[in-house]
């Protein structure tokens, strides 16, 4: 079964998500029959790059919130990052472009590192105090962590087209689903949960993805309702003389 998540860096709700579904996943009894992916989406995809602002003043003038307002939303967040054992800056963070960030995280999919990068990602503008957004070498020195070549990080920054249609297609695709906020579950293209949910949402969900998985259907079979010749756990048909091979 295939989880797909679409999220974005910049999203409090998708690192929080994040941990809550991968405690519900953790839990699940078919964990290893589950392939999560990560999908992108850009909540400012107009923003150019090199264009920062400290959070709380994005959330000022996005949102029409007083400046006090903007404080105890994100003490709120931090309060649910905690809860689920994530560390929260509550202030001094910044925001800016996560174009550049997605062009990487396809690069680490193709070298099955995604989730050891997207949730580098996530620690490092929420929790340290150092920016993701104003200097490349730091997505670099995040991309080697999570186990990238860093010449290989460093080539794709460097070609503003790498990736670039990935990240497109990821984002049409989300559209398409209906899809207008993040984070965004999709279960084997069947079931789609939006939002943050608590883990025991997450676990229901899983558990009925599962449970409606349609069953094979093996056609071709023989007139008499035989399968043909076929190896398995304890072998392989011997063709008997006379069959037909």
């Amino acid at each position: 079964m295939r989880v797909e998540i679409w999220s974005d860096i910049a999203c409090p709700w998708c690192y929080v998500g994040k941990a809550r579904f991968e405690k519900a996943l953790a839990a699940f009894p078919h964990r290893e029959g589950v392939e999560v992916v990560h999908r992108s989406f850009e909540l400012d995809p107009g923003r150019a790059k090199g264009d920062t602002a400290p959070v709380l003043a994005m959330l000022t003038k996005k949102y029409g919130m007083t400046e006090d307002q903007a404080r105890e939303g994100e003490q709120r967040l931090g309060e649910n990052a905690a809860s689920e054992g994530l560390d929260y800056r509550t202030e001094g963070r910044d925001h800016g472009n996560t174009f550049d960030m997605h062009r990487l995280l396809h690069l680490a999919k193709e070298r099955g590192l995604q989730d050891e990068l997207i949730g580098l990602f996530y620690r490092a503008n929420f929790a340290e105090e150092r920016s993701v957004f104003d200097d490349d070498e730091r997505l670099v020195e995040l991309a080697v962590a999570a186990g990238l070549d860093a010449d290989e990080a460093r080539a794709v920054l460097g070609d503003p087209e790498k990736y670039a249609a990935e990240v497109r297609a990821d984002e049409r695709e989300a559209a398409e689903l209906g899809a207008n906020g993040v984070p965004f579950f999709v279960l084997d293209r069947k079931y789609g949960v939006s939002g943050a949910q608590p883990a025991d949402v997450f676990a229901q969900a899983l558990q009925q993805a599962w449970g409606d998985r349609s069953p094979l259907t093996t056609i071709a079979a023989g007139a008499d309702g035989s399968e043909g010749d076929a190896c398995g756990p304890d072998g392989c048909a011997v063709p008997q003389q006379g069959d037909t091979v």
